[in-house]
């Protein structure tokens, strides 16, 4: 290999230290040529990006490329992005993936910019990594590429164009999100479009519908979901299929229903709950012991005093919790 263009094109720019490794991404052995980037990244100095930038691009040995992917995760200018979106296209499986997770990484809205010019490309990975490195940049300008997204046919763009409009809580994705939620063919998928509402309204009806319907969903995950999201928004017309939901197959599900009942504060709820204290499942027991203290309802005291006894310690804290919540109303 021949110096680095880098050494070769300003002399005198770089001291004895960083120029000899500099000069040792020129050596014949890869595993000599990755040691040195990792050390390059040490000196956390942008004038040492470039060489770093075209081992990226240029290096023939996959495992340097990937290192490069690697190091470059701790800049965040446009030049990086784009060199790293760039590497999304690699002949490597492990360097695109690096580069992935190195986008992933990135903190700076600023950055959306970048990522927004390859959301689009025609390669399906290309398009997922982009758009789970604009996930949690809130970039507004990626409302449109993500809202269009919805309706990719590939499903991991689906995934992550949900997540991108959930994170950026623009009350315009709301309808796409509430179809995709009961519509979409990919388990995955309806369960990330199902939280994604969490940001509508309380008394948003396409979203409390969506939501109904997750339900009652044939993945158990998905219901799960749903069970959830319907506790944060606390709508009171979930009340009674969230108590319908307390009798599902799945303990996941009865748990995050239990929880969402606890959490609107439909006191009727709480004989259906208490119920739950007998269940063999402890984490179960918990969850219902500690919605039945948020109920506040006395009607639950025979069953919490009965479960003072429960063989799993954290039960029985929960159970002690409860009951002077419930006993402070009662008295």
């Amino acid at each position: 290999m021949t110096v680095p263009p880098i050494i070769a094109t300003q002399p005198g720019v770089f001291d004895s230290g960083s120029a000899a490794l500099l000069a040792r991404l020129a050596d014949d052995d890869a595993a000599v040529r990755r040691i040195a980037l990792l050390e390059i990244a040490d000196f956390e100095d942008a004038d040492l990006l470039p060489p770093l930038v075209a081992a990226l691009r240029d290096d023939p040995a996959p495992e340097v490329r990937l290192e490069a992917a690697r190091v470059l995760a701790a800049w965040e200018r446009d030049e990086i992005v784009e060199a790293l979106c760039a590497a999304l296209l690699d002949t490597h499986g492990e360097v695109r993936a690096a580069a992935a997770q190195s986008l992933s990484e990135l903190k700076n809205p600023a950055s959306g910019a970048v990522l927004r010019r390859w959301v689009e490309r025609p390669e399906p990975f290309v398009r997922t990594a982009t758009l789970r490195g604009l996930r949690e940049l809130r970039f507004a300008d990626a409302f449109d590429p993500a809202l269009h997204a919805l309706a990719d046919a590939t499903p991991s763009v689906r995934l992550e164009a949900v997540a991108v409009l959930g994170w950026l809580k623009d009350a315009r994705a709301l309808m796409p999100l509430a179809a995709l939620a009961t519509g979409d063919a990919e388990t995955d998928v309806r369960r990330a479009a199902v939280g994604s509402l969490g940001f509508a309204p309380a008394l948003h009806a396409t979203a409390i519908t969506a939501l109904l319907v997750a339900l009652r969903d044939a993945a158990w995950q998905v219901r799960e979901e749903a069970a959830t999201t319907l506790g944060k928004l606390r709508a009171p017309v979930a009340r009674d299929p969230l108590v319908a939901a307390l009798d599902d197959d799945y303990w996941q599900v009865r748990l995050r229903a239990v929880r969402a009942l606890g959490q609107i504060g439909e006191a009727s709820a709480a004989p259906a709950i208490a119920a739950l204290l007998t269940h063999t499942v402890s984490n179960l027991r918990k969850e219902a012991a500690l919605a039945l203290g948020e109920l506040r309802d006395p009607r639950s005291l025979p069953a919490l005093r009965d479960a003072l006894d429960d063989r799993d310690p954290d039960v029985r804290k929960a159970v002690r919790i409860a009951l002077q919540q419930v006993e402070g109303v009662s008295l």
